[in-house]
C-alpha cells in the first residue's frame, strides 16, 4: 500500500495543474486498481493539502458513485453479481440511511457494497446521487484530514477509532429495532 500511495504521490506533484484532473481521475479508476477509498483520499490530503484534497476526493467520489450507478443500470448481470455479494456479506438485512453513512468512514467496509445498499433504499438516480454525494463528505474529509495521522497511529488508537465506529453502527441499529415499538405505542 505505502508504495501504491508513494506512486499516486509521484504522478500527481509531476501532472502539475492537471494533477487535480488526474486525481479525480484516479477516483474513478480506483475500483480497477484495486485501491482503498482510504489511501486515495490520504494521498490527496497529503499532495493537495486538506481542503483541496477534501474537494477534489468529494468530487471524485460523488462522480465514482455515478458511474457506478449507470454502469450498474447499463449491466444487469454487474447489478446480480453485486446483490450476491451482498446478500453473502449480509444476508437479507435491511441497513438504515444512517449506518450506511457510518459504515462509509470505515476503511475495511466494500464502498461499491454500500452503494448497492442506496440504490436498494433510494427511488430515483437523484435521490442516490443526493445521498451518495452526502456519503463521501465524511469519508473524504476525515482520510484528507488524518491522511499521515491514521497511517501512523498505533494499533491502539486505530482500535480505539474502530470501536467508536462499531458502537456508534450499534447503536443506530438498536435505534432502528426500536422505532416499529414506539409507533405501536403511539397509535
Amino acid at each position: 500500500m505505502i508504495e501504491a500511495e508513494q506512486w499516486i504521490e509521484r504522478m500527481i506533484e509531476q501532472a502539475g495543474w492537471l494533477g487535480p484532473v488526474l486525481f479525480v481521475f484516479l477516483h474513478l479508476i480506483r475500483p480497477f486498481l484495486f485501491l482503498p477509498v482510504v489511501i486515495v483520499c490520504m494521498a490527496g490530503g497529503y499532495v493537495f493539502g486538506f481542503v483541496w484534497g477534501s474537494l477534489y476526493s468529494i468530487v471524485g467520489l460523488s462522480l465514482m458513485s455515478a458511474v457506478f450507478y449507470k454502469l450498474i443500470d447499463q449491466f444487469p448481470r454487474v447489478r446480480e453479481r453485486m446483490l450476491k455479494v451482498k446478500r453473502k456479506v449480509a444476508g437479507e438485512r435491511k441497513m438504515t440511511l444512517g449506518q450506511v453513512m457510518v459504515l462509509r468512514v470505515m476503511p475495511f467496509v466494500h464502498f461499491h457494497l454500500l452503494s448497492v445498499y442506496l440504490m436498494d433504499m433510494t427511488k430515483s438516480y437523484r435521490e442516490y446521487m443526493h445521498y451518495s454525494m452526502l456519503g463521501v463528505i465524511t469519508p473524504a474529509l476525515l482520510y484528507t484530514a488524518f491522511g499521515d495521522v491514521i497511517e501512523k497511529m498505533p494499533w491502539y488508537e486505530s482500535l480505539t477509532f474502530l470501536t467508536v465506529l462499531l458502537l456508534l453502527y450499534a447503536l443506530l441499529e438498536k435505534r432502528k429495532k426500536r422505532r416499529p415499538q414506539d409507533r405501536d405505542k403511539i397509535s
